[in-house]
């Protein structure tokens, strides 16, 4: 397998002339939940106050829509982010997408979904959501599912930097680190290696 290569630098990379996409690829970490734990309060108002969804089945499709998210983080992960196109537009894109982090994974501003990215990806999952589920479902399964997103996203961060005591966030850690350290063609699975497993794309953890 080629030598991989990957800088321990925590500084950022610079990717475009334009100053203005530079600022745009980069975020501190806590803009996510700034974003986002009010799109979880409003839905969950809408779910239960609006559409008088019953308390049982705003918590039943919550935990629907967090298992919903480890699914889709595995596949977006293993399909999307580490699809590698041929041409060289392609290439750039996947470098900005993916590519970037995978030879800087220290960067500390380009380890969460930039709101330029999370914002329309996250309303064309209500979007699909709604349009499959029950009629107001989505209201109650959305927020599960940006709960679970919040929860991948700071757990990345904290992955690349801090250092854990219990042993459960240590095997997710140790998981992540030899998905870049060893062989970025299996541990997909950042917050949860469970897909990796049923999909058998886990590594052999000795």
């Amino acid at each position: 397998m080629a030598k991989l290569f990957i800088s321990n630098s925590q500084e950022s990379v610079r990717m475009f002339k334009s100053d203005l996409l530079e600022a745009l690829s980069k975020v501190h970490y806590l803009v996510p939940v700034f974003i986002f734990i009010p799109v979880i309060s409003v839905s969950t108002y809408f779910a239960l106050f609006v559409k008088d969804l019953s308390l049982l089945t705003y918590i039943e499709f919550f935990f629907i829509g967090l298992f919903v998210w480890t699914f889709v983080e595995y596949i977006m992960h293993r399909f999307v982010f580490h699809y590698v196109p041929k041409n060289k537009l392609g290439l750039r894109l996947h470098f900005i997408f993916h590519g970037v982090h995978h030879d800087y994974p220290s960067d500390a501003k380009r380890l969460v979904l930039p709101p330029s990215m999370s914002i329309p990806l996250s309303t064309g999952f209500y979007f699909l959501f709604d349009a499959i589920l029950p009629a107001d479902h989505a209201l109650a399964l959305f927020p599960g599912f940006i709960l679970g997103y919040l929860f991948y996203d700071i757990s990345h961060y904290a992955i690349h930097h801090f250092n854990f005591k219990g042993n459960i966030w240590k095997r997710i850690k140790q998981h992540h680190m030899l998905h870049h350290y060893q062989d970025p063609d299996k541990g997909y699975g950042v917050s949860s290696p469970l897909w990796d497993k049923i999909f058998r794309s886990d590594f052999i953890k000795r």
